[in-house]
C-alpha cells in the first residue's frame, strides 16, 4: 500500500460514482456528478423505493436528533459518516432545541468535509467541528473530538449508513463497540442501515458494488440490532426507520415499504 497522500482532487474520484454523492443524488441533491447521477439512476430502475429509503433515513436523523436534544438533554453529538450537507443536519436539529449544542462531523470524503466547512455553521452559543477520518479510525476520531466535546458527559453518537459500508470482515460491531465504550453513561448510540429484507434491493445494491467507487453491505435486521449490543434500546426499538417515533400515520403506513432499520439505544 501506498504511504504518500493523495491529492484531494484524486480522492474525489469525479470518474466513479461515490456513497455520498449518490445518497446526495437521490436526495434531490445538487452536489454530484454524471457518474453518481448515472448510478443513481441504475440504481432506480432496479429498485424504484430506494430515494424513499434515503429520504426516511434522513428523517430518522432529524427524529432521533431531536429526541436526543429535546428529550434526553444531550447537548454534544458525534456524527460518523456525515454525507453531504441537506436540510435538517444534525447541529441544525440539536441546536434549535438547544442552541449551546456541540457538533463534531466526521467524514472521510475530502468533498464532504469541504462542503460542511462552508456550510454546517454553528450558532454562538454552540460549536461545530470536522474530523477528516477514516470510521476505522476509532482513535483518531475520538482524540479529535475530544478537542470539541467534553467525554465526561453524554455524548450522543450517531452513525447512520455508515456500518454497511463496512464488510464483515472488518468486525464492524466490534468498532462500534470501542466507541460506545469511550462514552460515559448516559451517552447514547443513534444507527440506521440498508436490510437485506427485499431480493430487488439487494439485486440493486450488488450493481452498485460492481460499478463504485465503494460497496455497501445490505444485513439483516436482526444483525443491525446487534450494534446495540449491551445498550438499552429506547421505544420503539429496533424497527423499520419509518416506524421509529414516526411524526405521522402516514410514516407508519410506509413502514412496510421501507427496507431500512434503525434504533436508539441509551448506555447505562
Amino acid at each position: 500500500m501506498s504511504t504518500s497522500p493523495q491529492s484531494p482532487a484524486d480522492r474525489i474520484q469525479t470518474d466513479r460514482p461515490h456513497s455520498a454523492r449518490v445518497w446526495n443524488y437521490l436526495l434531490g441533491g445538487k452536489d454530484n456528478y454524471a457518474v453518481d447521477h448515472q448510478m443513481g439512476d441504475m440504481i432506480l430502475k432496479a429498485f424504484p423505493d430506494f430515494a424513499a429509503i434515503a429520504r426516511l433515513q434522513r428523517a430518522f436523523l432529524a427524529r432521533a436528533v431531536h429526541f436526543l436534544a429535546a428529550e434526553a438533554g444531550i447537548r454534544q453529538f458525534l456524527d460518523i459518516g456525515t454525507g453531504l450537507p441537506t436540510a435538517n443536519n444534525t447541529h441544525e436539529v440539536a441546536q434549535r432545541a438547544a442552541p449551546a449544542s456541540r457538533i463534531v462531523y466526521v467524514d472521510n470524503d475530502p468533498l464532504v468535509l469541504a462542503h460542511a466547512r462552508a456550510l454546517l455553521t454553528s450558532t454562538p452559543e454552540g460549536a461545530c467541528a470536522y474530523i477528516d477520518a477514516d470510521v476505522r479510525d476509532t482513535d483518531t476520531i475520538l482524540a479529535e473530538a475530544a478537542k470539541t466535546l467534553d467525554f465526561t458527559r453524554p455524548v450522543g453518537l450517531t452513525m447512520l449508513g455508515i456500518m454497511g459500508q463496512l464488510p464483515d470482515g472488518d468486525d464492524p460491531w466490534a468498532l462500534v463497540d470501542r466507541l460506545v465504550a469511550a462514552l460515559p453513561a448516559g451517552s447514547y448510540l443513534a444507527l440506521s442501515d440498508g436490510a437485506n429484507t427485499s431480493e430487488s434491493l439487494n439485486r440493486a445494491v450488488a450493481s452498485y458494488n460492481a460499478n463504485s467507487a465503494s460497496s455497501y453491505h445490505l444485513r439483516s435486521p436482526e444483525r443491525i440490532a446487534d450494534f446495540f449490543h449491551g445498550l438499552e434500546l429506547v421505544e420503539p426499538g429496533v424497527v423499520r426507520t419509518a416506524a421509529w417515533r414516526p411524526e405521522s400515520d402516514q410514516s407508519l403506513a410506509d413502514a412496510v415499504q421501507g427496507h431500512a432499520v434503525s434504533g436508539v439505544g441509551l448506555k447505562v
